[in-house]
């Protein structure tokens, strides 16, 4: 996998990376040299069954070349450390056990969770997710499942969704120390793969990538989304109402060009930070104009990250997530069920949507992909505790950074490869 980080980085600096021929042989003299001299030190100093290379994250291999015992080891390590992720997980009423099933097929130690239940969601149910987050010894150990407690109104084609998004990433950047991406989910949305997977795959990329679906080709959303001027009353209003529309039409922006695409998608920490604090003012100006834009939220992001020129060359044009859709899409997808599982799976996409609660495609992908059981995490190399009798595996806790990668992630190797590939990476970057 370190391929694919080395043809990225290639790809960003290729102009940095040459050497004058004229220093070329007299430097590899020097390098042979010098790798021959450390190689003879740690022949002669280190014991002799010291391996040279470790396992993959479960066996730590040291070496020392000094002979005092009151200097630490230094240790070898061949593979960066796991990322972190940080995970926004929304719904509405009724969504409050999706949501508890959704957290717990993603859950992590490493990782970070906000969970939101909108205002239309009852207070009982709001009460009900708080006291099942709190009753887990697992999230109580970690700390690192939150829920915000002051609901937002959201409405699902207005700005309110972004703000609600926005709101999510701030509660991260403030309160959840340091994580490298920030993924946004709904409580209809499922894994495919476990986070061992994921994770094991991620630690190989780049951190300023962006999995961002989109294209400045807008086509008909230019006539029925760009151009009238909606009001979301979830701005302004208690109870949740449909976006109504004004008279008066408007025309494209100049200032800045309009991108679309899935409202699902994977942002660096560094791309999310500037959204929050805008330096130079392009986030605050995009999210004014969205305010009035049906379906902002398939647009906003985007359209903020290909007009900022240190950001647009790090998007992915990728959501990331098998979706079913008619041909041309409507608003809503297809709902998923045991039919569509082969294709899920072909898809190689870490994430699926859209579910029906409690659909039985959800007990396959738990059995089949995620070997979950019922009320329980997903295992992964984090968990030490016995299988047998159906007992928990994740009640015993070992090392957090050891990953268990399974198939899942050689059908995510294929994507991401497929993804950075000459013919779709550059290419299709803000285009």
């Amino acid at each position: 996998m370190k391929k694919l980080k080395n043809y990225y980085m290639h790809l960003k600096r290729h102009h940095h990376s040459s050497i004058e021929r004229k220093w070329f042989f007299p430097l590899l003299i020097v390098s042979i040299f010098s790798l021959f001299l450390f190689l003879l030190v740690i022949t002669l100093t280190s014991p002799a069954v010291t391996p040279i290379f470790p396992f993959y994250r479960s066996v730590t291999a040291t070496y020392s070349v000094f002979v005092e015992s009151k200097l630490r080891p230094l240790p070898i390590s061949a593979v960066p450390p796991p990322p972190r992720i940080s995970y926004l997980i929304s719904g509405s009423a009724g969504d409050g056990n999706a949501t508890k099933r959704t957290l717990l097929s993603l859950y992590h130690p490493r990782n970070y969770y906000v969970l939101h239940l909108d205002l239309e969601a009852s207070p009982q149910e709001r009460l009900d997710l708080r006291e099942f987050v709190r009753g887990s010894e697992l999230f109580r150990r970690f700390r690192n499942v939150k829920i915000v407690s002051k609901a937002n109104l959201v409405t699902y084609r207005g700005p309110t969704m972004v703000a609600n998004t926005l709101h999510a990433a701030a509660i991260l950047l403030r309160e959840c120390g340091d994580w490298d991406w920030f993924i946004n989910l709904s409580a209809s949305d499922y894994p495919l793969v476990t986070q061992d997977d994921l994770l094991h795959m991620f630690s190989y990329l780049p951190r300023d990538l962006n999995f961002i679906d989109h294209t400045s080709d807008i086509g008909w959303k230019d006539h029925q989304r760009a151009r009238p001027i909606i009001i979301d009353p979830g701005l302004y209003m208690s109870k949740k109402q449909d976006v109504f529309w004004v008279t008066q039409r408007r025309s494209r922006p100049t200032a800045f060009k309009l991108f679309t695409g899935s409202a699902w998608m994977v942002l660096s920490r560094s791309f999310v930070d500037y959204t929050i604090w805008g330096w130079d003012n392009l986030p605050r100006t995009v999210l004014m104009y969205y305010s009035n834009f049906l379906s902002s939220p398939e647009g906003y992001f985007h359209t903020v990250i290909c007009n900022a020129q240190e950001f647009s060359n790090t998007t992915v044009n990728s959501d990331l997530h098998f979706i079913s859709w008619d041909n041309p899409p409507k608003q809503h997808p297809h709902y998923l069920t045991v039919d569509d599982m082969q294709r899920m799976v072909d898809s190689n996409a870490p994430f699926a949507r859209k579910f029906h609660r409690e659909d039985p495609v959800l007990d396959q992908i738990d059995t089949e992909l995620l070997s979950r059981g019922p009320g329980m995490a997903v295992p992964g190399g984090w968990c030490i505790g016995s299988r047998e009798n159906g007992t928990d595996p994740c009640s015993e806790i070992g090392d957090t950074e050891i990953l268990r990668p399974g198939p899942g992630s050689k059908r995510l190797e294929t994507l991401i490869n497929s993804l950075l590939s000459n013919e779709s990476f550059r290419p299709r970057q803000c285009v």
